[in-house]
């Protein structure tokens, strides 16, 4: 039978990677760091503990070193742990409250998005002061006209799409953590509704 552990530099046997690892200048996640939380969710999803939910693993960072994992797999992992756990949230609350209380809920979560972005272009976040960055503008209001389609009229948009939207920088831009918890409501909505 053949092993796939791996013999490091010292000798020692360690089991494959998970993930992919980074070479050369290219840095990744910190493999311990990113094993360690995904044991964590694996045992909070398997002993149907609440102690981590959908919301703690989008928030979940990890630090980019040198032959860590690499960041679009990890990534793409970490959105399949959150979609596990959105659904199991999701299916205790149709069990307790019933499908009517949990739709009415995502629609109601979903009429505040629509109204923030009712906002004019230009206008629907606050902004950083003239010397300090924050995202550009034009690239948030395309991102937001696209959630208010879906929401409104009932485009495609996927979580996943959200998840990796990224905005480049401006002087006077968007505040940061604005945009963020609104991607960030939006992506709950449509996990409460798949």
């Amino acid at each position: 039978m053949v092993s796939d552990d791996v013999r490091t530099s010292d000798g020692s046997v360690q089991p494959p990677a998970a993930f992919s690892v980074t070479t050369g200048r290219v840095r990744g996640y910190h493999r311990a760091a990113v094993d360690t939380f995904l044991a964590a969710a694996r045992a909070a999803f398997e002993g149907d503990a609440d102690d981590l939910g959908a919301p703690d693993v989008r928030v979940a960072s990890f630090p980019l070193v040198k032959n860590g994992y690499v960041v679009a797999e990890v990534d793409a992992a970490l959105g399949r742990v959150e979609d596990a756990l959105a659904a199991r949230a999701r299916d205790r609350a149709v069990r307790s409250q019933g499908a009517g209380a949990w739709v009415e809920q995502a629609r109601d979560d979903a009429q505040i998005i629509l109204d923030h972005l009712a906002r004019p272009k230009r206008q629907r976040f606050a902004r950083t002061g003239v010397l300090t960055f924050g995202y550009r503008i034009d690239e948030v209001d395309h991102v937001g006209t696209r959630i208010a389609r879906y929401l409104r009229d009932g485009e495609p948009l996927t979580a996943e799409q959200l998840r990796s939207a990224a905005f480049r920088m401006q002087r006077g831009g968007y505040r940061e953590e604005q945009v963020d918890a609104l991607l960030d409501a939006t992506v709950d909505v449509i996990l409460a509704v798949r």
